[in-house]
Order: C-alpha cells, then structure tokens, then sequence
C-alpha cells in the first residue's frame, strides 16, 4: 500500500521558514508529478508547487520566490523549503504524488503567526 507522510509543520513567525517533507513507501516505482496542496480553514485546496520527474516546477503566484520544491527520487521524498512566512500561509498542507492515480498524504499543519 503506497503511503505518503509528511512531516516538517508547526508554528513560526512571520519572516520565519519550515522545511516541510513528505516521504513515501510502498511504491516500488518513482512518480511522475509530485507536489504540495494546502487547505485554510473555510476555503478550497490549492495548489501551492509542483515538480516533474524532469525537474520542472510550477508555483502558485503567491509563493513564487519564497517557497522552493525538490524531490529525491533515491529517497522517495519531496520537499518544501518555505521562507519569508507570512500569516496567509497559514493551512493544512498536503503532499501528493501521481503514478497512473494521485496519492495523498495526511496533511501537515502549519501556522505563521504575525
């Protein structure tokens, strides 16, 4: 069974960073795209940054330039190093990984307090 943890979250304050991982297990195959999700209270889950196994990344408009995401694919884990936090950053965030289907974490907090 293909599971996804990640682990990294907690309470910062604003300007602060987190380093977010999300290692997986159970899957004897590298994914495709990898990425990360979050979910504030009260609104819809967004995507936040994404990576092809080619390296490729994408960024929402509101992380671009503070958020960065990698993958080790010997390792099976994607990361998020998130500096500058700010207060809006503040959600749940998921990771997922797409082989032939999505597959999702359990979701990891993270609060920035101004």
């Amino acid at each position: 069974q293909v599971q996804l943890v990640e682990s990294g979250g907690g309470l910062v304050q604003a300007g602060g960073s987190l380093r977010l991982s999300c290692a997986t297990s159970g899957n004897n195959f590298s994914f495709d795209d990898m990425g990360w999700y979050r979910q504030a209270p009260g609104l819809q889950r967004d995507l936040v940054a994404t990576i092809t196994r080619g390296g490729t990344t994408i960024y929402k408009i509101s992380v671009k330039g503070r958020f960065t995401i990698s993958r080790d694919d010997s390792k099976n884990t994607v990361y998020l190093q998130m500096n500058s936090l700010k207060p809006e950053d503040t959600a749940v965030y998921y990771c997922y990984g797409d082989r032939v289907q999505r597959f999702w974490g359990q979701g990891t907090q993270v609060t920035v307090s101004s």
